[in-house]
């Protein structure tokens, strides 16, 4: 009851809309703050990065840290100018959750290493949440995708 009454409340406050387009370009500055430095660390240290991939048993380490560095990167950069947000964002959203599966699987660790990793693991987890919200929501009116009509 009480959710029900803010909710019709704040749903009539014009604020709300007009805080849409800073909120959506917020979002998607802070999340490419996450993805984009990765992506050029990840290309900077190439040889550690395809040593860590393989150390987890994942097949073709090379080609995984090029898919990384492309969807850190390169989506990164996509999703900050708003540039087909809601792809970019539905790709790294599944990026994010492989990422927690193969990368902070604390079931299996051992216990010293338990809390950092489920840490991790629910960071990534939130992190596609966040991303899928732009997937729903878009871009916003600040954003090349707004720009161009999409």
């Amino acid at each position: 009851m009480f959710l029900l009454f803010f909710k019709s409340t704040f749903k009539e406050l014009p604020m709300f809309e007009k805080l849409q387009s800073p909120l959506s370009l917020a979002a998607r500055v802070l999340l490419a703050a996450l993805f984009v430095p990765a992506g050029f660390s990840k290309i900077a240290g190439f040889a550690g990065t395809v040593g860590y991939i393989g150390s987890v048993g994942l097949p073709l380490p090379q080609l995984g840290a090029i898919i990384a560095i492309v969807v850190e990167l390169g989506l990164g950069l996509a999703l900050l100018v708003g540039f087909q947000t809601r792809i970019a964002a539905l790709v790294m959203a599944v990026f994010s959750v492989a990422a927690a599966v193969f990368f902070h699987a604390y079931w299996g660790m051992p216990a010293e290493q338990v809390m950092i990793n489920q840490i991790m693991f629910m960071k990534n987890i939130a992190i596609a949440g966040g991303l899928l919200a732009l997937t729903a929501f878009g871009g916003g009116a600040w954003s090349v995708d707004a720009k161009r009509g999409n």
